[in-house]
């Protein structure tokens, strides 16, 4: 099984350009209407422009434009280091929203949100004798 995340973004060459930086990858899909980024062997990161979902599904969904910064999900990605993923998105126009912090349920994780409002959760797994 294969999974492919798509965020529906105001412009797709930032928001490529955005996760370009963040991931340090060039992505594998880049063309008018949908750029792809491989997260791992089994999910990509899609980016889709506002309009494009509008016009493929006919108008019957509400504009994404209308919720733009209002976070509805979030995307949590294991990485190596969190704390690097954490400042590459911020000095890319990222904004913060947590610190790297040890959670209550043994990962630790920094929040930010990309440059369309959509929440990034960067987490390492913490093991059992790193207490």
């Amino acid at each position: 099984m294969e999974t492919i995340f798509i965020f529906y973004v105001a412009n797709q060459q930032k928001s490529r350009d955005f996760y370009q930086y963040v991931f340090q990858q060039q992505p594998v899909l880049d063309e008018e209407g949908m750029t792809e980024f491989i997260i791992n062997e089994n999910s990509r990161l899609g980016l889709m422009p506002e309009e494009g979902i509008v016009k493929l599904l006919e108008n019957k969904i509400p504009h994404p434009s209308s919720a733009n910064g209002i976070p509805r999900s979030e995307m949590y990605i294991y990485v190596d280091d969190p704390e690097e993923f954490y400042h590459r998105a911020l000095q890319f126009g990222a904004m913060a929203l947590s610190p790297l912090q040890r959670r209550n349920w043994g990962d630790s994780v920094a929040y930010c949100s990309d440059p369309d409002g959509h929440t990034l959760a960067f987490a390492k797994t913490n093991s059992i004798y790193e207490f």
